[in-house]
């Protein structure tokens, strides 16, 4: 067993899974492939299920999409965790993350260090990734910022 603790981890930063909210049309939330697994895109949900709506350096900060961010980030881990067996099986490999900014904007990597950040402070090392933080014109519901990844499964012996 690792010497890092996911569960633990998140006990500790006083953050919870989740429930998965499903899918919202025709696709999965994930697809396994091998020890490949591929996440939808997510956006961040209120705790209620609500979207959490906004443009970025419009009507919302910086500092509020980093936590919309890591919001998804919480999501996306607990479809993984579901998918593979177990937070202790995973490590990030690649993060693509929208933002949904006003023209002009240009701090898109700081909104999403929010899921970044998560991910490595959850998983350690293994949530260290290959990224991309792209603007976006809109996003679907009007939502702050939709994240999408793929993680590998790791097989118990490595973990």
């Amino acid at each position: 067993m690792s010497q890092h603790d996911p569960l633990a981890k998140l006990s500790e930063l006083g953050l919870t899974l989740p429930d998965d909210p499903g899918a919202s049309a025709n696709y999965i939330p994930f697809k396994a492939i091998g020890e490949t697994l591929y996440l939808s895109g997510q956006g961040p949900r209120a705790s209620d299920g609500t979207w959490i709506l906004g443009t970025i350096g419009g009507d919302v900060t910086v500092a509020e999409a980093y936590g919309h961010a890591r919001t998804v980030g919480l999501q996306l881990l607990a479809v993984a965790s579901k998918a593979a067996g177990g937070l202790h099986l995973l490590e990030v490999v690649k993060v693509f993350g929208m933002v949904n900014a006003v023209a002009g904007f240009a701090d898109h990597p700081k909104v999403i260090n929010g899921c970044s950040d998560l991910f490595v402070d959850v998983l350690g090392e293994r949530g260290r990734h290959a990224r991309s933080a792209v603007g976006m014109g809109s996003l679907p519901n009007r939502m702050t910022v939709e994240i999408e990844a793929i993680m590998r499964i790791l097989p118990e012996e490595e973990c």
